[in-house]
């Protein structure tokens, strides 16, 4: 099954750099997601610069909310202004750190004090997250994490990576902010309800600015906390497929 779902990756993957693309962004990126999922060590990720990084829906909040038990459980987090990154680490090592436009980054990001150097596991472990400027306003940290990732060198006072996801992983995600935090990264702070219908009251919360403002922030991500659940979503072909989104302005 997996070695089938690479050749068909390479081959989507191959049709689109010459520009054919034969599906969408979506469609490719859930299949990458399975392939991460069955085989994280085949050849197409050894051999692909870049990590999965693929961008947050911003649909509609009642077209993601459909289907889901009215008692789901949903964890808001602030949608932080800056860019962002892939982490691998291999045995605990830092291997490599990858921008979403495949930029490889991993010197830049060998700078910044909270991101750990090594970590106690082996095996490899995936995380994404944001690299943002603190105590600016969202476009200036975005600006600002930007042209220190792009900078032949320079210092990266006031840059921090927030990490919230294991690419890779099999926690909820309640339990791989815990687990994050654990391994020494800078986790963002996050609100827990138990009934869809309080995403709009934590909307409105941090339109008037009343929710994560020690962020730049441009939005708040609404996720579903179960793990079963995300996958269920990202395999299915027929209902929403997404398990996160961010609502903006």
């Amino acid at each position: 099954m997996s070695t089938y779902l690479e050749e068909r990756l390479k081959w989507f993957d191959h049709n689109y750099r010459i520009g054919n693309a034969l599906i969408t962004d979506t469609q490719f990126d859930r299949l990458e997601n399975n392939l991460l999922r069955i085989d994280p060590n085949c050849d197409y990720f050894k051999n692909k610069k870049g990590l999965p990084l693929p961008s947050l829906e911003k649909n509609s909040i009642d077209e993601f909310l459909e289907g889901l038990l009215p008692d789901t459980r949903i964890l808001i987090e602030p949608k932080i202004d800056g860019i962002a990154i892939a982490l691998q680490y291999r045995d605990g090592i830092l291997e490599k750190s990858i921008s979403r436009k495949g930029l490889d980054v991993t010197s830049k990001i060998s700078e910044i004090h909270d991101v750990p150097k090594q970590l106690p596991i082996l095996g490899i472990i995936q995380i994404r997250g944001e690299l943002f400027a603190s105590n600016r306003p969202p476009n200036f940290s975005q600006r600002i994490a930007s042209g220190f990732v792009r900078a032949a060198a320079g210092c990266p006072e006031g840059i921090s990576f927030c990490g919230f996801q294991i690419i890779n992983g099999k926690l909820n995600q309640y339990e791989t902010l815990q687990y994050l935090k654990k391994l020494g990264f800078n986790t963002p702070d996050f609100k827990s309800c138990n009934y869809t219908s309080h995403v709009q009251v934590f909307k409105k919360q941090w339109l008037n600015k009343k929710l994560f403002t020690n962020y730049p922030t441009d939005g708040i991500v609404v996720k579903i906390n179960s793990r079963k659940l995300q996958l269920i979503r990202e395999k299915s072909s027929y209902s929403y497929p997404h398990w996160q989104m961010a609502i903006k302005y």
